[in-house]
């Protein structure tokens, strides 16, 4: 039996893929030693549904941003509304928030100008954030580096860079979060994740989405992070105990999560 319970730290509960089971879905997470869960919003809306689904449970926290996706449609209302979300005490954290130069669904010039507004208020608040990159590395950087102070704290969730990509991130005072992809065969994911210190990881499932091995292809929920933890551990060649312990309380530091000692050790 794990010693410590495991965070999830990136889940869209939201998502209408869970309107007939949610709660369901977060007993499942409970029975298989999730201790915690945070699910994100994208934009104002799914902002408010994610406070709304952790105000019902107290093992479930959220976050509120704007993803780059949705950058366009950002507007100055949103803006001051999401700011006064950050006051709610199930709020830990802005986001997710970042750069998306695959898809580009909104102009580039129109996320970094979302994603300088985000960083702004992440250092105003001191609230941490949780940042999406795909493509865009460079720019992210860049962009962080323009706000960089001292003791800054956030993730990069799903991390998919190389192992360069990864020393610079740790550099600017961020942790990286890895899902499921490190349980694919070959993954380059999990050969940067053999690199990085246990002490800057966290794991999440990103659910609904990346379902690890032996779920890929199917529903990914908050139950399957475990399967990430078991990767992490066998690539990191320690026990599943020794990474739940340190990936929860990576978890604790950087989202201040106030939890029930009980909500974490069986």
């Amino acid at each position: 039996m794990l010693q410590n319970r495991l965070i999830d730290t990136h889940t869209h509960l939201d998502f209408d893929r869970f309107d007939t089971d949610r709660d369901d879905v977060i007993r499942r997470a409970k029975e298989s030693h999730v201790g915690a869960m945070i699910t994100i919003g994208i934009d104002y809306r799914t902002s408010l549904r994610a406070i709304e689904i952790a105000e019902q449970h107290d093992n479930v926290f959220a976050s509120v941003g704007v993803h780059p996706h949705d950058a366009k449609t950002f507007t100055d209302e949103q803006a001051e509304h999401i700011c006064d979300l950050l006051n709610h005490p199930k709020v830990v954290a802005i986001g997710e928030i970042g750069l998306d130069y695959h898809y580009d669904y909104s102009p580039r010039d129109v996320q970094r100008r979302v994603l300088r507004h985000f960083l702004d208020l992440s250092l105003e608040t001191q609230m941490p954030s949780i940042i999406h990159t795909r493509e865009a590395d460079e720019d992210i950087l860049s962009l962080i580096r323009e706000k960089a102070r001292s003791g800054w704290q956030g993730v990069f969730h799903c991390f998919s860079g190389d192992q360069r990509m990864g020393q610079d991130v740790l550099e600017l005072g961020f942790l990286l979060s890895f899902t499921g992809n490190i349980t694919f065969k070959k993954s380059p994911a999990a050969q940067v994740m053999q690199t990085i210190p246990l002490e800057k990881i966290m794991i999440e499932t990103d659910c609904p989405f990346m379902a690890p091995v032996p779920h890929r292809g199917k529903r990914n929920e908050p139950a399957y992070v475990r399967y990430v933890a078991e990767k992490v551990a066998d690539v990191k060649q320690v026990s599943l105990e020794e990474v739940a312990r340190i990936t929860t309380g990576n978890a604790v530091d950087v989202f201040q999560l106030r939890l029930e000692e009980e909500s974490l050790w069986p």
